[in-house]
């Protein structure tokens, strides 16, 4: 009951609306923690995606050059220069061309 605090009508204080209602609540936060993780990778790569096709490269040329020079940088901190910094982003973009 203490879980279901919060949740509206019955759901929060009919012990067996609640504890379907709280079991339910538990599988969609369990689902969403994956989901969250995805979502991220997506916008990361729009990201870069938007920032190397200002510098003429598409999304898979700029990674595959990327790797081909070992530079090891992951797509949140590619997507966070290409969005913050674009002067480092243009550089980064110069080095692999």
């Amino acid at each position: 009951m203490k879980q279901a605090k919060g949740f509206f009508g019955r759901r929060k204080n009919v012990w067996t609306v609640a504890k379907n209602a709280v079991e339910k609540a538990m599988q969609y936060a369990y689902r969403g923690r994956k989901q969250k993780k995805r979502n991220f990778r997506a916008l990361w790569i729009m990201r870069i995606n938007a920032g190397a096709r200002l510098h003429g490269m598409s999304y898979s040329q700029f990674m595959g050059k990327l790797k081909a020079n070992n530079i090891e940088l992951n797509r949140k901190v590619l997507a966070d220069l290409a969005m913050n910094h674009p002067e480092a982003f243009a550089a980064i973009v110069n080095k692999v061309k």
